[in-house]
Parts: C-alpha cells; structure tokens; sequence
C-alpha cells in the first residue's frame, strides 16, 4: 500500500485539473476525443471512453464526443499485419481526426511503437496530444501538448492510477456541468 500511496501522492493535481480542462474545453467546441493504448492501457482507453460518452450525457444532456482506435479489432490488426505494427493508430488517426481534435494517449512506459508514431501524426494533423504515462515518461514526453505522469516503474500501479485519472475527469465534468439541485 505505501508504494501506491506514494505513486498517487507523486501525482500532481495540477496535471489533473490541466488534463479536465483539456477535455472539457474539447467538449464545449464538439470536438472529438480520441483514446489509444496498448495492453491494460488499451482497456483503460476504452473505459474512459465507454464512461465518458454515457455518463456525461446523462448527467449534463450533452453529447460527448468520445472514440477509440481500438474498437475494431479487424481495422486496428489490418493495418498492423499490412502496413506495419507502428503504423497501427497512426492509419486510424490519419482517418478520423480533425483540428482541434484531442487525441488522449495512455501507457506505461510512453515508448510503445504504434503509441509513439500516432502521437506524431495527430500533431501533424492540428490535434493537441494528450499523454498518460508512467516509468520515465519515455518518447511521449516530448510529443505531447499535456503529460500527466506517474513516476513509478510497477505496471499495475501505473495503470491503477491511469484508470482512477479517467474517472476523476469523470467526476469533476459531471459536477462543473450539472446544475445543483435546489433544496425543498
């Protein structure tokens, strides 16, 4: 418990709060979010997106805008089996985004080929990079708009960490776009 206490205390709230009005601001414009990740960051990127596109609009009534690169499982292996596996967001993202757009990257050591090589063309095509990273923060560092950084090297902590940042943007959304209920 003290290494997951001391990873979560590493964690700055700036770097959250940085990380929602990112999101929030893509929201307001109807902009698209746009998640990947490899392994257990990939079924974090998909549960982000899954929370995120049903809780905010029936919270606030707004449609949210979210997607992933890892819905279809038949496009995402095409491209790597027939272009290359670093090519395998890439192609996708090339496909669906547009300026303005977010594209939320999530992985442990920021390293990944296919994560790497899809940052650099969604900066190429006007999205802002968002990263959620661990370890040393690795190449995603350096290619993205905003970093929120988990400075331990122990996978599973990274990646409990990473899934409670999706639910506190969550959280934090849902309470600055819902109006109070007036007491009776």
């Amino acid at each position: 418990m003290t290494d997951f206490n001391s990873a979560l205390a590493s964690v700055h709230l700036n770097s959250i709060a940085s990380f929602v009005d990112l999101i929030d601001d893509a929201w307001q414009r109807d902009k698209q979010i746009i998640v990947c990740g490899n392994g257990g960051s990939a079924l974090t990127a998909l549960h982000y997106v899954t929370d995120w596109n049903k809780s905010l609009p029936l919270a606030t009534g707004r449609r949210f805008r979210g997607r992933s690169v890892l819905d279809n499982i038949g496009l995402l292996t095409a491209h790597a089996n027939d272009q290359s596996y670093p090519e395998s967001f890439a192609e996708q993202i090339r496909n669906v985004v547009d300026p303005g757009d977010v594209v939320l990257l999530i992985s442990g050591s920021g390293n990944s080929a296919n994560v790497v090589q899809g940052a650099k063309v969604a900066k190429s095509l006007g999205a802002t990079v968002a990263s959620i990273v661990g370890f040393d923060g690795g190449a995603l560092v350096s290619l993205s708009d905003r970093i929120l950084h988990v400075s331990r090297s122990d996978m599973q902590i990274c990646e409990d960490i990473h899934m409670m940042v999706g639910h506190m943007i969550l959280r934090t959304l849902i309470k600055r776009h819902t109006p109070p209920i007036a007491a009776a």
